[in-house]
């Protein structure tokens, strides 16, 4: 009998396209040697277009399946993506809070899809903030969401690097600064931790199909862990998976389409 591979969980909405959110997540696990479970927080009317509805589900829905998986199956990672509403914040949070302190929890502070929908409002916002920030093993904000999460304005480098700080004095045990919205032919990742200023970089792809792409990039660095990687190893290791997934990402429908999930497997190139 196959023993078998590490568990990850992801506590994150539905995308009916299946280019971010709970299927992104699965499909970026399988792709990188763990087994996904999930936890549903909100369904949405999702395609190439953009989001045309979302509906979260209650909390005793949310708690259930929480439970159902962690308290029969076990984790050994979590990642957490759409959390709409403060309640639903507030829900996981104490969710998260059952677990042994030694899973650790990588933080995705979804706020606006890839094509611009509002995902998260201020107070949900300030819910992360002070909820779960403090329970991240790894916080893994864009330019977008990084001001905003840490509760300061961002007009220069310097003050990424103090977004970067008050999040780890906020509880945040590392934080990954996503550099996919800036300009230039290299796209560059900054890890803040204890001590630690570390730069992942790789070449930009001339793709605009990256649909998925938070999504992915967190669930894999929590696959990683599962693994028994540390932080700066797993991040390594889902900066180079993500960047093969960018550039080979693909059309579908009359917008923008998916990062390829299965680009290790199709060779090196579509």
């Amino acid at each position: 009998m196959t023993s078998a591979p590490p568990r990850v969980l992801t506590v994150a909405g539905s995308d009916s396209g299946g280019g971010a959110g709970i299927q992104a997540d699965l499909k970026a696990m399988l792709a990188n040697g763990v087994h996904g479970m999930s936890v549903l927080t909100a369904i949405t009317a999702q395609n190439s277009l953009g989001v045309q509805g979302a509906w979260e589900l209650p909390a005793e829905q949310v708690e259930a399946q929480f439970r159902s998986v962690v308290d029969d199956i076990g984790v050994d990672a979590v990642k957490t993506g759409m959390l709409a509403s403060a309640d639903m914040v507030r829900v996981v949070a104490a969710l998260l809070r059952t677990l042994p302190p030694e899973v650790p929890v990588v933080v995705d502070p979804v706020a606006v899809s890839k094509h611009g929908d509002a995902l998260l409002g201020a107070e949900a916002m300030e819910a992360v903030r002070s909820e779960v920030v403090p329970l991240a093993t790894v916080l893994t904000p864009n330019l977008t969401e990084l001001g905003p999460v840490a509760g300061v304005e961002l007009r220069t480098v310097q003050d990424r690097e103090l977004a970067a700080k008050i999040l780890l004095d906020a509880g945040a045990s590392w934080v990954l600064v996503k550099g996919g919205h800036d300009g230039g032919d290299t796209a560059v990742d900054v890890l803040h931790g204890p001590g630690t200023r570390q730069e992942f970089s790789a070449p930009r792809a001339d793709n605009r199909h990256t649909h998925g792409t938070g999504c992915t990039l967190a669930s894999t660095i929590a696959s990683y862990l599962a693994r028994g990687y540390d932080v700066p190893s797993a991040v390594g290791a889902a900066k180079q998976y993500i960047s093969g997934a960018i550039a080979n990402g693909f059309a579908l429908g009359g917008g923008i389409g998916p990062v390829d999930h299965a680009w290790q497997f199709r060779g090196s190139g579509q």
